[in-house]
């Protein structure tokens, strides 16, 4: 599969179901429903006890609203960026999530997914 060449909308096709899932884990603090579609390298990266302390630091990180926007996909090597505009159900004020994705044996993996 080619991610670099599919359209804004087929892309979101792919985007849209991860980070929803993305969303509803990390608001549960659900480890493993949150890294279930990670790539290899970025699982090793995500420790448990790590993004624990993040959900307990960071009170967007699990009031994070089901609404999103999309803003724009960035293309680079091997890998697509997707930028969502995102809100908190209880923090106030606009953030921005981004979700990295590329393919890894043969499936779209997530290669990155932050909210600043």
């Amino acid at each position: 599969m080619d991610l670099l060449n599919k359209s804004d909308d087929e892309i979101l096709e792919i985007a849209n179901p991860f980070w929803d899932d993305l969303i509803k884990s990390s608001n549960k603090k659900d480890y493993n429903g949150f890294t279930r579609n990670f790539s290899k390298d970025m699982l090793m990266a995500s420790n448990e006890v790590e993004i624990g302390k993040q959900w307990t630091r960071n009170n967007v990180l699990t009031s994070l609203s089901s609404e999103k926007e999309f803003l724009g996909c960035l293309r680079r090597n091997s890998h697509v960026t997707v930028l969502y505009k995102q809100k908190s159900d209880s923090v106030e004020g606009d953030f921005l999530g981004r979700l990295v994705l590329g393919i890894e044996d043969e499936e779209v993996k997530i290669f990155g997914a932050t909210i600043f």
